[in-house]
């Protein structure tokens, strides 16, 4: 029988990264999602993981969960964390043009490489909600 979902509590600890990322890779391979889809899921979830512990859990350590499920043609990745309320979404495209300095890029990014993007904030937590529809 393929695998065709987990869930996995990490701490707020960018060392658990690859376990995720492992996660996904044998979720989205046994869903027969092209390897381009799985590298982007995986850069996309890597992406959010880093903001979580870098800018929501600055002042401590948390856990975060994330679950994944595939279907339809479709992968869905939630990563749910305790830190405070924070939305992405609320985030501007960031000026590409002229000088910038390092970094900043994150969210837009995931925006770029996934197909859904959604967030809320319920029972004391965020909830980010990113889905990648199956490439030809």
């Amino acid at each position: 029988m393929q695998e065709n979902a987990f869930v996995r509590t990490i701490a707020s600890d960018t060392s658990a990264i690859p376990e995720v990322s492992a996660c996904l890779n044998t979720l989205m391979r046994a869903s027969g999602f092209p390897e381009d889809d799985i590298l982007d899921t995986q850069l996309a979830v890597e992406e959010a993981i880093t903001n979580i512990i870098m800018h929501g859990y600055i002042n401590g350590e948390g856990a975060i969960t994330v679950s994944g499920r595939a279907g339809d043609g479709t992968v869905e990745v939630r990563l749910e964390d305790r830190a405070g309320p924070f939305d992405p979404l609320s985030i501007p495209e960031p000026d590409l043009a002229g000088d910038r300095k390092i970094g900043g890029l994150g969210i837009f990014l995931i925006r770029q490489v996934m197909d859904d993007v959604r967030y809320r904030f319920e029972d004391g937590k965020n909830i980010l909600v990113l889905t990648k529809r199956k490439t030809a």
